[in-house]
């Protein structure tokens, strides 16, 4: 309610997500679903120079609003439109025209319902009284955590990431934040993951 208030009204992505229509929003967008797809993986990467991750004061919607807008969006825009608006970016070493292809050749023959029920589960908490009971202890297995510099991702939720260095993980292995990686880390720096994640589980 609080965002839907701002002078630019908005709304968070994980409450969209959440939404019956955000699934047939994407999988019958007007641009369709590869151009979609591009526009979306481009301006969640660190490709589109306008992501520059800083740290919020707090989750207040004055300091979500300076959030981009695929993760805080126009009020009376759906995903698909969202992105229109923005640069659609081309084909890049982490994500060619052929490995696109995949992506949306899979989305449309399955839809994006399975992983958005994630967000609906989350946002309606959904299981949580399963998961509060473990409430304050530690994760004990050993975990390294591995993100992209220009990802909002690590930002978004106001000390998440000093609380998952000191609460939350009681065998912390390494944080590392990588150079030139958005929210896709794991394709757009893959031989840095892959060095990262072989370094780990050899220790």
């Amino acid at each position: 309610a609080a965002l839907a208030a701002l002078k630019r009204p908005r709304k968070h992505y994980q409450w969209y997500y959440s939404t019956r229509q955000a699934d047939a929003d994407m999988l019958r967008c007007p641009q369709g679903l590869p151009a979609f797809l591009r526009a979306y993986y481009h301006q969640k990467s660190a490709d589109w120079a306008a992501n520059r991750p800083l740290p919020l004061a707090g989750w207040t919607a004055e300091e979500l609003a300076r959030l981009p807008s695929y993760y805080v969006m126009d009020l009376h825009r759906d995903m698909a439109e969202t992105v229109a608006a923005g640069p659609q970016g081309g084909p890049a070493p982490w994500l060619t025209d052929a490995e696109l292809a995949v992506y949306a050749g899979e989305y449309a023959r399955t839809g994006f319902q399975g992983g958005l029920q994630w967000y609906r589960c989350a946002t309606e908490r959904v299981l949580m009284a399963e998961q509060e009971i473990w409430s304050g202890r530690p994760i004990q297995v050993p975990a390294t955590f591995i993100a992209g510099a220009a990802d909002w991702c690590v930002q978004q939720s106001p000390g998440a990431l000093e609380r998952m260095r000191t609460r939350a993980l009681a065998r912390l292995d390494g944080v590392h934040i990588l150079a030139g990686a958005g929210h896709w880390v794991q394709q757009e720096q893959a031989g840095a993951v892959n060095r990262l994640l072989v370094d780990f589980l050899g220790r």
